[in-house]
């Protein structure tokens, strides 16, 4: 059970079986690219380790609390724990920390799950539940206090915070902290058997309220809640404290590195406390390293869930939340996250992000797998004056993808353009149309514009153009045309909602500023629907399937409202150019 695990110069090891990745990996890569996996410290630490003997294996874990659904940051973590157990030919765990029922559910338990596997990754075994060990953390507790390690105490929250002290001043002994060991015994019997009020009692580690490390100043790792549990029902109602039920946790499963955000080192001292104090024949070692904090978004789960129940968003898969299923809906692909989690590196120094990163990531990974139609998204009508009868021309889904194939791209007398691409009035260095000029329509002729209608506000409606019929797949005789803009046959293309996608917020850090509030920088041009047009060819087109809109973007047919031979719906997930690092 405890593989590798290393308690008191005493080594347990056990044959570990080859941990079971995503056939869609490949598994000597930790994000499924031409490149080898990134060195960072902590890949340097299990090398270390492994090549000591310290272990005989690595057994990771990713332990996300079923209380929201996860960011973007937690698929740096997701990837960094599964991808280690990949590289070293591990295991990692899927284990959910539940010891806080008002604010967890079965439904983020099951989202969790889809994420992780819609990542690339499944986990080993069966998943794990903090719940499982109710009975052993229990009496893990029982063995503190045997030991004179624990105690029940009566302080309220506020004289506890008052005995507590602060950065500068030590704390002080709870009256209650030289209970005899049967007291206590009695007394924390008794709050499992639900004889006290909710927040009368907590048992308290015994160790040093003089400490400097204030995680250590008796910290309290039981409290009395009733409140019915998504697993467990009403069977409890004292739960054990994160700090208390990790390490433990981690301990029971054998996890050799337990990896966490920095702001977890200053619990280090309190998780090792715990584990040199139990009889359990396995610690493992925590490392920490440096969260990920994103521009123009926030990975608070308390602000997210603010977004959602305040209705700023439309749900916790919004594709403009930062949560994994909001990108996998906006059209991210788990290559590109991988990719960008790769990217981003780890270590212990700052990581803050700029959404070029990632963008970036997104589009070099759609680049080279989605094929390409046409779409017009701003739609401006034009007549040819001069059409003759139909003609098409094939056209290729992807230069470099032959295997992709091809299809018909329709021509007829009235079509589509982008009205972006017409001005009367051309800015410097215009390439497209003019009244008078021309261009060269994509996959099919040169064409002029002749005249230009407009409403009676004087907004233009229509262009009437001609085309030359001698520049089907060929350049004109006698003239150089350099614009290329591409178009849609008005006969043949389908009606499609297209939505387009900016960042969530107007400043880079919306939650820097505590005495604001972060909603304030909401960007209310997050999200704009057009009606648009598309090719036929991406009719039965299934959810969840990317194209690039040429000229125009990534786009993903929406995973719940786009409907195959119906409705067609397409989000935008991103530009065919950086456009944070313009602004």
């Amino acid at each position: 059970m405890f593989s590798g695990c290393l308690r008191k110069g005493i080594r347990f090891s056990v044959k570990i079986s080859p941990f079971t990745a995503n056939p869609d990996i490949d598994p000597a890569m930790s994000s499924n690219t031409n490149a080898p996996a990134s060195s960072h410290f902590i890949r340097s630490f299990i090398e270390a380790d492994l090549a000591s003997g310290k272990h005989a294996a690595i057994v990771t874990r990713f332990p996300p609390e079923p209380n929201g659904y996860l960011h973007v940051g937690h698929a740096k973590s997701i990837c960094l724990n599964f991808g280690l157990a990949i590289d070293f030919k591990g295991k990692c765990n899927l284990r959910f920390d539940d010891t806080n029922p008002e604010k967890e559910s079965e439904e983020y338990a099951q989202s969790i799950q889809a994420d992780v596997r819609w990542l690339g990754f499944e986990w080993n075994g069966e998943v794990r539940w903090a719940s499982d060990y109710f009975e052993q953390l229990y009496q893990f507790a029982v063995e503190l206090i045997n030991k004179g390690l624990a105690y029940v105490d009566e302080l309220t929250p506020e004289q506890m915070r008052e005995y507590r002290g602060t950065l500068t001043q030590p704390g002080k002994n709870s009256p209650f902290r030289g209970r005899s060991v049967a007291e206590n015994l009695d007394q924390f019997a008794r709050m499992r058997a639900g004889e006290f009020a909710d927040g009368a009692k907590v048992l308290r580690a015994k160790i040093d309220m003089a400490s400097s490390n204030i995680n250590l100043r008796d910290p309290v790792i039981y409290r009395i809640r009733r409140a019915h549990h998504i697993r467990t029902g009403d069977k409890w109602c004292i739960y054990p404290m994160y700090d208390y039920t990790h390490c433990i946790s981690d301990a029971l499963e054998g996890i050799t590195h337990s990896l966490c955000t920095l702001e977890f080192e200053d619990h280090r001292p309190l998780y090792d406390w715990v584990l040199d104090n139990i009889t359990i024949p396995c610690h493992p070692q925590q490392i920490e390293f440096s969260r990920l904090e994103l521009h123009y978004t926030i990975t608070s789960k308390r602000k997210l869930l603010q977004l959602v129940t305040e209705k700023h968003v439309s749900g916790w898969d919004d594709p403009r939340m930062p949560t994994i299923s909001g990108m996998r809906r906006r059209g991210y692909t788990p290559e590109g996250l991988r990719e960008f989690a790769k990217r981003i590196g780890i270590s212990k120094s700052e990581n803050i992000v700029d959404m070029a990163v990632l963008e970036g990531a997104i589009r070099e990974d759609m680049e080279a797998r989605v094929p390409r139609v046409l779409a017009v998204i701003n739609p401006l009508k034009v007549t040819i004056t001069n059409f003759d009868g139909a003609q098409s021309r094939e056209a290729g889904f992807h230069p470099n993808h032959p295997e992709f194939g091809s299809r018909v791209i329709d021509f007829s007398r009235e079509i589509w353009i982008e009205a972006d691409d017409f001005a009367e009035v051309p800015p410097p260095g215009w390439q497209r149309l003019i009244p008078g000029g021309e261009v060269r329509l994509r996959y099919s002729y040169v064409m002029k514009c002749e005249e230009v209608v407009k409403d009676a506000t004087g907004k233009v409606i229509e262009l009437k153009c001609s085309i030359d019929h001698n520049t089907l797949g060929k350049n004109p005789e006698g003239r150089k045309v350099k614009g290329v803009i591409h178009f849609l046959s008005c006969e043949k293309a389908l009606p499609a909602e297209i939505r387009l996608y900016d960042r969530l917020f107007t400043v880079a850090e919306p939650d820097a500023d505590k005495e604001v509030d972060f909603c304030t920088y909401l960007n209310p041009a997050s999200l704009t629907v057009v009606q648009g047009w598309v090719e036929p060819v991406v009719k039965d087109a299934l959810p969840e399937t990317r194209y690039q809109f040429e000229r125009l973007g990534y786009f993903c047919s929406d995973r719940y409202d786009h409907q195959p031979g119906g409705k067609l719906v397409f989000n935008r997930a991103v530009t065919l150019k950086d456009s944070w690092s313009k602004e």
